[in-house]
């Protein structure tokens, strides 16, 4: 008889088999070529068959190598997280990125248990820094620097 030895694996398998051939299926309608010749949909199917494949050796490990059980997630950092992100697209349009990246700092850090203040403030002071030097100065994106109302 077979026994799961990592479901963790054999779930995270199942997931990656189930994307890849999601990825093959959506991309049946586009042209797939020769590898002289690839057309639209070449790399896609072969990026979807790679991780079914990936998904067939993971899956396979949680038969051969010992690992943890399968725990229910937390809700609380997931929530919180998926919020960072959401708030995030309302924000950046009328508040612009440093404020954006101060709040959402803010809401991200308690994802975790017992954020410190002082740690959260310094930490979005010096991403909000960071964010406009490296989006907006060095790479020109179009984010607005400030609020527009």
């Amino acid at each position: 008889m077979i026994r799961v030895k990592a479901p963790q694996d054999i779930g995270a398998g199942l997931l990656f088999i189930l994307l890849g051939l999601a990825g093959v299926y959506f991309g049946r309608d586009l042209t797939y070529g020769s590898p002289m010749r690839m057309g639209p949909g070449f790399f896609p199917t072969w990026l979807s068959w790679i991780i079914v494949g990936m998904g067939i050796f993971i899956g396979a490990r949680g038969f051969s190598i010992e690992g943890p059980p399968i725990v229910m997630p937390q809700l609380r950092p997931l929530l919180l997280v998926v919020a960072a992100i959401l708030t995030f697209g309302a924000m950046i349009g009328n508040f612009g990125l440093p404020i954006t990246v101060l709040v959402i700092t803010f809401i991200a850090a308690f994802a975790r248990p017992n954020p410190s203040l002082k740690e959260t403030a310094l930490l979005a002071i010096g991403l909000a820094i960071f964010a406009v030097l490296a989006f907006i100065y060095g790479l020109g994106q179009p984010l607005p620097l400030w609020w527009e109302f």
